[in-house]
């Protein structure tokens, strides 16, 4: 289970409750945002697909506990296509 909760605008608290609860801090630009979802979306909905991208590939325990939201690319190319896919 994946619960989002906003810091400010640009920042959020992630809880993936699994085997082991872990908790995350996310931050995501406005122009990231924008990229990723046309504002189509909420800036939370992004922040939870994207960690059903992440737990699909990599258990709760192996995910950064702090990051921002383009640094998935880094690991995973097709991030920013997939995440796409998924919102709409």
């Amino acid at each position: 289970m994946i619960t989002v909760e906003t810091i400010n605008e640009t920042t959020f608290k992630v809880t993936v409750k699994g085997r082991t609860e872990t908790t995350h801090r996310v931050t995501v630009s406005s122009s990231y945002y924008e990229k990723l979802t046309g504002g189509d979306v909420s800036p939370e909905t992004l922040v939870e697909k994207s960690f059903d991208f992440l737990l699909a590939r990599e258990s709760n325990t192996s995910i950064l506990s702090a990051f921002d939201l383009p640094v998935i690319g880094q690991y995973f190319p097709e991030y920013e296509s997939k995440i796409q896919k998924m919102l709409k």
